[in-house]
């Protein structure tokens, strides 16, 4: 586009240059002689100052606009600090919680150990397990070397987990009483009638029940909530330690014994420590 022409068609960026130039003039001029007030009092105030005030103002914006990004990293930085914080805090705080989890599990392993004070035993923390959803077999963080041998009873929850079924140096397997191969022979402890207890995941996953069955019980004195125990007969189960509680019975077709369902006293879904009993049946009853 062409510049618009003013005053007798001089170009304005020309006009504008005319006019600053002669300012400069009239500038140098006061500066030079010293002479002040008037017209060049009047040019200035009406050139220089607004020209001063915009360029003023201009600075302040830039200013104001750099002391506000500033003020935005700082906050960016303030604010990523906090967070590193907070991160660190929720990190203290859940290994406290776990810290206080695992003093729960070993004061109830302790009392447990109490509890079977006429055993020696030995903790022991799970490292792996099956495939299955329950802890039906795994593998716990001590071996040979650690004095535990195969047909050790494992124990946790107050009551009996299952039996150690190979060992090597720093490991060994459990089988617990809840797997399908699993039998132990039992007692209620009411009346002091002996069973079977077997195993049964499909059982666990339907209604958290395991089995019993082979009761003799001519006197009809079992009932639901009776406790049942590891029996005095058992060849490899040191006898006395719970198992859990009747939770049904029924006549078997025979009509001469007893089976029915057993509720486990140990959690076989949560299993995290358990406790070795480094004794074996054949050594306790050469006692």
């Amino acid at each position: 586009m062409r510049q618009r022409k003013a005053n007798g068609g001089i170009p304005s960026k020309y006009l504008l240059m005319i006019l600053s130039i002669v300012c400069i003039m009239l500038l140098f001029f006061s500066y030079s002689t010293g002479f002040s007030g008037g017209p060049l009092e009047t040019i200035a105030n009406h050139f220089f100052i607004p020209m001063q005030k915009g360029i003023d103002y201009i600075g302040s914006s830039i200013a104001i606009s750099s002391a506000d990004t500033k003020t935005r990293e700082e906050l960016v930085a303030e604010n990523e600090e906090l967070q590193a914080q907070v991160d660190e805090l929720n990190s203290t705080i859940n290994n406290y919680e776990l810290k206080l989890k695992e003093l729960d599990e070993l004061q109830e392993l302790y009392e447990l150990d109490q509890t079977y004070y006429d055993y020696e035993t030995t903790g022991a923390r799970i490292i792996g397990k099956g495939t299955s959803n329950w802890f039906n077999t795994f593998t716990i963080d001590k071996g040979t070397k650690d004095g535990i041998e195969v047909d050790m009873n494992v124990i946790a929850d107050g009551g009996l987990v299952g039996i150690v079924t190979s060992v090597g140096d720093s490991y060994a397997v459990v089988r617990a009483i809840i797997d399908d191969t699993s039998n132990v022979s039992a007692t209620i402890s009411s009346t002091e009638d002996n069973c079977i207890v077997s195993g049964s995941l499909e059982n666990m996953t339907a209604s958290n029940l395991i089995l019993f069955s082979d009761l003799d019980d001519d006197d009809d004195e079992v009932a639901i909530g009776d406790v049942i125990v590891t029996s005095n007969i058992s060849d490899k189960y040191l006898p006395g330690l719970m198992i859990g509680y009747v939770s049904s019975v029924s006549l078997d077709e025979n009509e001469l014994t007893k089976s029915g369902t057993v509720t486990p006293i140990v959690d076989f879904k949560h299993l995290s420590n358990v406790l070795v009993i480094k004794q074996l049946k054949e050594s306790y009853e050469s006692e």
